[in-house]
């Protein structure tokens, strides 16, 4: 009896180019999804960072950096103090010889502070106010101007409306009332319009004492890491302890040009040491020396 034979089928020695092509869209699939992930991950995680709650004081967020220009500054970077008032913190703004430049060119001048007087708009004694001060030219040299115009770039307001620079120093026991530095009269807003915003510059260490108070700043002010670190009188709100360099930008205007009243600030007493601060206030208008 004869077998029949069977047709013998022959095997491929290659993948089938079908198949190839099956698995490489998968593998391209797979990575697309793993870098998904990836991407939602790390957004979640900045986000949560990024959209805390507006009033919550128990973590000051170091929001960006900043190129670095000197090598024996530090770094440069900006930290959101409070939305209520908005003031945000930004660490070694001025170097350690552009403090004491200020700091020298000033000391000639320095005379005992003043306030401005709300009907005539001239300077006026008051005891609510006890440091002594000196104005500075706007753009009177190289150093000043450099200083301007990096206070115009961080606050986004043209070096033109701005004032001059102001020194500031306060002996122990010196102090400096909480106040608004918006006008409430016409007087004074003739020149270069209201008051929108301050930048105050710290030049100098102090020991104990002479912190910026923002009484009516909203949020649990306890909770912020320099507690326990601050004067009895800096305990009676939001408050920033001076140390050379670093400059606070607090805005007295809200984001709908209405007046800011949580913007209220004053400077406690130094209880050891000596303070020397710089202030320049910013208006709506090109303000006119």
């Amino acid at each position: 009896m004869m077998k029949t034979r069977q047709p013998r089928i022959r095997k491929s020695s290659r993948p089938s180019w079908t198949l190839t092509l099956t698995l490489l869209i998968t593998c391209c699939f797979l990575v697309l999804i793993l870098l998904t992930l990836r991407i939602l991950s790390v957004s979640n995680a900045n986000s949560s960072t990024a959209l805390s709650k507006p009033n919550d004081l128990t973590s000051i967020s170091r929001t960006s950096h900043v190129s670095q220009e000197d090598d024996n500054q530090g770094d440069r970077w900006v930290e959101i103090i409070s939305w209520e008032p908005r003031a945000f913190l930004y660490h070694n703004f001025l170097t350690k010889e552009e403090c004491e430049y200020l700091i020298n060119i000033a000391k000639p001048d320095m005379q005992k502070s003043a306030v401005v007087d709300s009907k005539t708009g001239k300077s006026m004694d008051s005891r609510v106010r006890t440091s002594s001060g000196a104005f500075l030219a706007r753009g009177r040299d190289r150093i000043v101007r450099d200083i301007e115009k990096r206070i115009a770039d961080f606050a986004f307001i043209p070096v033109e409306h701005g004032e001059g620079l102001q020194v500031l120093h306060y002996e122990v026991g010196q102090k400096y009332e909480p106040h608004l530095d918006y006008f409430m009269d016409n007087v004074n807003t003739k020149n270069g319009g209201q008051r929108i915003a301050t930048m105050l510059m710290y030049l100098s260490d102090v020991e104990e004492g002479g912190e910026t108070v923002f009484p009516n700043a909203k949020g649990n002010v306890s909770s912020v890491p320099w507690w326990n670190d601050l004067s009895e009188c800096a305990k009676k709100g939001l408050s920033i302890k001076p140390k050379m360099g670093n400059a606070l930008l607090f805005w007295s205007m809200k984001p709908d040009a209405t007046l800011d009243p949580l913007s209220l600030h004053g400077g406690c007493p130094v209880i050891k040491g000596n303070k020397w601060s710089c202030t320049k206030w910013m208006r709506l208008k090109p303000y006119e020396t």
